[in-house]
């Protein structure tokens, strides 16, 4: 049966227009990016194919082009289009972050981080620079591989502040476990970083670490900050 000729309750686009977005599944949001299926193939029926080959919705849009492309129903167009969705949504959380205070609201740092850092095989450490008002001057991804003090040099981290004319910085990275929790080896190196920028009068106020799709913790809301 076409798509069509469901119930109009059932079909992805009415459905997210009648009900909103967050009502609709993972195959259904991906339904409507693919616009239509191929011979034998709804685009419902093929989203569920295509979660099921890459195995998440995840991996599917972190995918890069050869491996994409390489899927039925995909192609190049398809994946410039995601690639620009996603980088529309990028920009759309940082413009968030550059027009109100980054700092007490750790939920939409939390999504603007899921793009840079998010879901990476290897441990990423970034920090977000912010200016007297904790709006977003710049972010940048500073570190990459596994994390600990001789990798992260805070050396670079107060250059980079300094560079940037920083009056604060939120901290960031990812655990590639999906647990988020941190160690007490984040804590100490999160004590660190505070210590060597406080000699700069440049405030750390919170180090965000992210895990799977969602889950995510403040040391600032833990109350483990310095």
């Amino acid at each position: 049966m076409s798509i069509v000729d469901w119930h109009e309750n059932d079909r992805p686009r009415e459905k997210l227009l009648k009900f909103g977005a967050n009502s609709l599944s993972d195959a259904e949001l991906l339904a409507i990016f693919l616009r239509v299926g191929v011979q034998g193939k709804s685009a419902v029926e093929l989203a569920q194919d295509l979660l099921e080959h890459f195995g998440s919705l995840h991996t599917l849009l972190k995918a890069d082009q050869t491996r994409f492309c390489e899927a039925k129903g995909l192609g190049t167009a398809k994946f410039a289009q995601l690639k620009a969705v996603l980088e529309i949504s990028r920009r759309h959380f940082e413009s968030g972050l550059q027009q109100q205070d980054a700092f007490t609201s750790p939920e939409l740092v939390a999504q603007f981080l899921e793009h840079p850092i998010g879901h990476q095989h290897r441990e990423r450490f970034g920090v977000l620079f912010l200016n007297q008002q904790h709006q977003l001057i710049e972010y940048q991804t500073l570190f990459e591989g596994t994390l600990n003090q001789a990798s992260v040099h805070i050396r670079e981290i107060a250059k980079a502040a300094l560079d940037t004319h920083s009056a604060a910085v939120i901290l960031a990275h990812n655990h590639p476990s999906g647990d988020p929790t941190p160690s007490q080896a984040d804590i100490h190196l999160t004590r660190e970083i505070h210590t060597a920028l406080n000699l700069f009068d440049i405030r750390t106020l919170d180090h965000i670490i992210l895990g799977d799709t969602g889950r995510w913790k403040s040391l600032a809301q833990l109350g483990k900050m310095p």
